[in-house]
């Protein structure tokens, strides 16, 4: 497989290096993509770089996965219009861990093969960097006005918040930067990924390896991945979209890719699952003909959710959709687990009830109208049951 022919089709090439697919071509090559580790769980707005990473592997190069446990510490600034928050050391450790848990899911990084995956951390190579000797080491290397350049920084000076940014933030593609120099001496590590806007702060590594004397060094980037109507991907009116069940149940999750666009599920099938050119060429044109039955959009979700969590948690997922146009068997509705049924009816108005009045026994007006208020009297509930 030719990786970057594999990234054309699907869509996921925006930028890219001259001599990147010649080398490419010419060897097994090891890239990296960075992972911010601002929280214990990825989100489906990492899943383009973590398939980048995917397929990667699968085209028979090396990829290493790079958890930013120091430039977690700092914050970047590309796409920010203020500063973040910065992690203490406790926090990020255990980020890592959760996020490394994660990753197994999409690459192999237990087997023998040449290729197997590895997984970084920077806080490993900086935490005994001392600022004195990272000026002298780095700093040196790369002017202020080169820094003041990159868009990243420009946003954050001429943007519509003019806010500006600390210095602490100012150095992070610095700091990124190092991370590709240190991977390239020590793990020959010769491309970096990333979303589009990395692109900066990717080829500031570049350029601080050719400044370095560490030879060759390559940069690809994917687009920033967006909706239909220009909105951003991977948010709902809840919040992110998370990989882990503790912040978005297996049923949300599958609901998610359920219920996109035709036009976006068209464009997702291709970026966020391993399905080969010609089938997916085949769903869309099978889909054309029958929009109504949705076909892209379950294969989708099918796939995507059986990925990031289990076969097991797909089928439950499709069970429990089944309840709302009332498909569902008596069984499939007791075996439903209590947060994904109430996942179901999210939005639903409610009511709770004393569990002891239901066993002793309760009429069925008084319970439409006294206890539970669902209508507004007796008399109103008569009349429902009447009609």
């Amino acid at each position: 497989m030719n990786f970057v022919e594999e990234l054309k089709w699907r869509g996921m090439l925006q930028d890219i290096m001259p001599g990147t697919e010649d080398q490419l071509k010419k060897e097994m090559t090891v890239a990296y993509v960075g992972i911010d580790p601002t929280a214990d769980s990825l989100h489906i707005g990492h899943l383009c770089g973590i398939m980048m990473l995917r397929h990667f592997q699968r085209c028979g190069h090396k990829p290493i996965a790079l958890v930013g446990g120091a430039t977690g510490m700092i914050g970047d600034p590309s796409g920010k219009s203020a500063e973040r928050n910065l992690l203490d050391e406790a926090t990020l450790q255990h980020n890592l861990e959760c996020i490394k848990k994660q990753l197994e899911k999409f690459l192999d990084f237990n087997s023998d093969a040449v290729n197997a995956a590895t997984l970084v951390n920077n806080y490993d190579w900086m935490k005994d960097f001392t600022f004195l000797d990272f000026a002298r080491k780095v700093g040196k290397l790369i002017t202020v006005n080169y820094m003041m350049a990159k868009d990243s920084v420009k946003k954050r000076f001429n943007g519509e918040y003019n806010e500006g940014m600390s210095f602490t933030e100012f150095t992070y593609q610095l700091i990124q930067g190092y991370d590709f120099v240190y991977l390239n001496k020590n793990y020959n590590c010769k491309m970096q990924m990333g979303g589009s806007d990395q692109w900066g702060n990717i080829t500031t590594g570049t350029e601080l390896i050719r400044r370095m004397g560490g030879g060759d060094a390559y940069a690809l980037t994917c687009p920033l991945i967006t909706k239909a109507d220009g909105t951003k991907f991977g948010k709902t009116e809840s919040g992110n979209i998370w990989l882990d069940r503790r912040y978005t149940s297996p049923y949300k999750f599958y609901q998610f890719w359920l219920n996109v666009s035709d036009v976006d599920a068209q464009r997702y099938i291709k970026i966020f699952t391993n399905i080969e050119q010609d089938e997916c060429n085949l769903l869309i044109e099978e889909h054309n003909k029958a929009p109504h039955l949705r076909l892209l959009q379950k294969r989708l979700a099918k796939d995507v959710t059986i990925m990031v969590h289990s076969e097991e948690d797909y089928n439950k997922s499709v069970e429990a959709s089944n309840i709302l146009f009332g498909n569902s068997t008596a069984e499939q509705l007791h075996n439903l687990d209590e947060t994904t049924l109430l996942d179901v009816f999210d939005g639903v108005p409610r009511v709770e009830i004393d569990r002891e009045a239901i066993i002793s026994g309760v009429g069925l007006i008084p319970f439409l109208s006294d206890i539970t208020n669902i209508l507004p009297s007796k008399g109103e509930a008569r009349k429902l049951i009447q009609s």
